[in-house]
């Protein structure tokens, strides 16, 4: 399959983003909550497609959840505990940046778990998650899939790019010899959490501009029907010239001398 050109990209991303708006205005005013966890090894573009849905929506409506390691006090609690916290309130979309699924992945492959912990996990998830959407939360769980010769390009590009440096870790760089073992870990998790009310859906980010295209058409055609009225303000014309601003205790710094 061919890749898609920057321009075509773009003008259907922006249709799809216009989708997303309506999405955004039908949770406003029906109260529902949306939760959106995307999973994947490491450079698969979950960042990428996050961004692409959120780029267009009002900040405080829809969020992006990416915890850091668990500090000492959250270690002691119960694991799915400190994500609680951050699950939707009426109205409300979450984006996961990776999620309680760690625990499944990195936890598992790294050894930042003990097998006790992973086993329950495993136990706990399906329950933890029948508990959301029996509560009326809208879960969609998406992992996004990537080679192995891709990936390496794609460390290399942010190894050599020093405004994507900071995405790799000492931990990244670890995880590329296992490689298998990550393999074996997903499809251990998938077995034990697909399930009928939290299914899982995976999808091909070899090509990240497609596969972002292909997840958020996914996400939108999944959902009840999204239509609401139009409820946009209206606003008359200003009575008087508009005016310029101007200031009296402070000037504005001068532009830049292009």
């Amino acid at each position: 399959m061919k890749s898609l050109k920057r321009k075509e990209y773009d003008t259907l991303l922006r249709s799809s983003q216009r989708e997303l708006a309506a999405v955004a205005n039908w949770l406003k005013h029906s109260g529902n909550r949306l939760v959106v966890l995307f999973e994947g090894r490491d450079t698969a573009g979950k960042g990428g497609a996050i961004n692409a849905i959120t780029q267009y929506l009002n900040p405080r409506q829809c969020q992006i959840v990416a915890l850091p390691r668990a500090n000492n006090r959250e270690q002691t609690q119960w694991y799915f505990q400190r994500y609680i916290t951050h699950l939707p309130a009426a109205g409300e979309m979450m984006l996961f940046d990776r999620s309680w699924y760690n625990r499944a992945g990195v936890e598992k492959v790294m050894k930042f778990c003990s097998n006790k912990e992973y086993r329950a996990f495993l136990h706990q998830v399906p329950i933890f998650e029948k508990l959301l959407v029996d509560d009326g939360i809208l879960l969609f769980k998406y992992w996004l899939t990537v080679d192995q010769d891709e990936q390496e390009q794609r460390f290399a590009e942010r190894l050599d790019n020093p405004m994507k440096r900071w995405k790799l870790s000492s931990v990244d760089l670890a995880a590329r010899d296992h490689y298998d073992e990550y393999t074996q870990a997903r499809e251990a998790m998938l077995k034990a959490t697909h399930t009928d009310y939290a299914p899982w859906t995976l999808v091909d980010f070899n090509d990240q501009k497609l596969g972002r295209l292909t997840l958020i058409r996914n996400l939108i055609d999944r959902l009840p029907n999204t239509e609401t009225p139009d409820t946009a303000p209206k606003f008359p014309p200003l009575a008087a010239r508009p005016r310029k601003e101007h200031f009296k205790v402070l000037k504005p710094i001068p532009s830049l001398d292009l």
